[in-house]
């Protein structure tokens, strides 16, 4: 269901060297680019998957864990973490909003 890339383990292994390790949330956001689904710390919601990883905790909505999976989460030095799974996402960098012009 969910899988760390070697790139992005050893990446949040740098991070959260010597500190205490929150929950990561995977959650999906739409911007210019259309949606797409995004780490950041949060807590453990009733309504959640938690999915332990190689010694990470990873939230996630039920439903949108469903509708995802497999995730995998990637590291690029340039570009941060990226998060490939089955949602379809928009291939262009204009979606919605105005200011790609």
């Amino acid at each position: 269901m969910l899988e760390l890339s070697k790139a992005a383990k050893e990446q949040l292994d740098q991070h959260f060297a010597g500190k205490e390790v929150p929950s990561l949330r995977i959650s999906l956001t739409v911007g210019c680019g259309g949606p797409r689904l995004v780490l950041s710390v949060d807590e453990q919601k009733d309504s959640d998957s938690v999915l332990h990883v190689e010694g990470y905790t990873f939230v996630m909505e039920n439903s949108l864990l469903q509708e995802a999976a497999p995730i995998r989460v990637e590291f690029n030095h340039y570009y941060g973490f990226k998060l490939q799974s089955r949602l379809t996402t928009s291939s262009s960098g204009c979606g919605s909003c105005t200011a790609c012009g």
